[in-house]
């Protein structure tokens, strides 16, 4: 089983073989003070990404881009950019901080699926936005 923790972000994929279509998407806010909980599962469990953290879910249903709005392509490279670059970031926090605190196991040659991809790529746009960074030659946008 494949896992991808992040600090603040709490990316969990469980990956066995492909991705089923059957999702299921859950945003639980309990109340204020405690963080969003954006969750998305298949009924087997093949993979699954839970992100925590205050404001995503939010962020996520009223600044994002609308589902099918990228190709799963354009994910996954952006993905692949992102992750990687968080991951130097992890490797260097006298220069970086506290921000990054644990490196993501996003393998390249693992089938996601679009949803995985695209809630990870949102998450990374994000926290970009929310934290003022840029992990990429470009910039940021939703």
């Amino acid at each position: 089983m494949r896992k991808i923790v992040v600090p603040l972000l709490f990316i969990v994929v469980l990956a066995s073989c492909h991705f089923d279509k059957n999702i299921t998407t859950k945003a639980k806010t309990p109340d204020a003070k405690s963080s969003d909980v954006v969750r998305i599962a298949n009924d087997s469990l093949e993979y699954e990404v839970i992100i925590m953290d205050s404001g995503f879910s939010s962020w996520l249903a009223s600044q994002a881009k609308p589902r099918s709005f990228y190709s799963e392509s354009y994910l996954e490279g952006r993905n692949q950019i992102y992750v990687s670059e968080w991951n130097n970031r992890v490797l260097q926090p006298q220069r970086y901080g506290n921000l990054y605190e644990m490196q993501i196991n996003y393998d390249r040659n693992v089938h996601y699926g679009y949803e995985v991809n695209y809630l990870i790529y949102n998450y990374m746009i994000y926290f970009q936005t929310v934290n003022k960074q840029q992990l990429s030659g470009f910039a940021p946008r939703p």
